[in-house]
């Protein structure tokens, strides 16, 4: 299985681990990039985790913040289109393959 993550879903990431990094300490975002990096892997060893979402897409919650991963599963391959906070606006990223 091979991941692959949108530029859009990259940026995302970079932008909340600059937000926990200047709002509260490195230590948090660092945290939260390695809970991306755990969220990721297991989705990868086991496609079906998370929860059947808008259509053909799958939602995983990360544990400890409060973002989603949306991802689109192939045949031979998870793609991650969105790392979606879970209270700000709701669907923005629908529009993404």
């Amino acid at each position: 299985m091979k991941l692959t993550i949108a530029p859009a879903a990259l940026l995302e990431l970079q932008e909340a681990a600059d937000f926990y990094r200047s709002q509260a300490t490195v230590g948090l975002a660092q945290a939260f990039l390695a809970e991306f990096e755990r969220a990721v892997t297991l989705i990868l060893t086991s496609p079906q985790l998370g929860s059947v979402f808008r259509g053909k897409r799958r939602r995983y919650a990360l544990r400890r913040f409060p973002y989603n991963l949306i991802n689109q599963l192939t045949a031979d391959e998870v793609r991650v289109i969105a790392v979606a906070h879970q209270r700000r606006r709701p669907g923005y990223w629908q529009i993404r393959n």
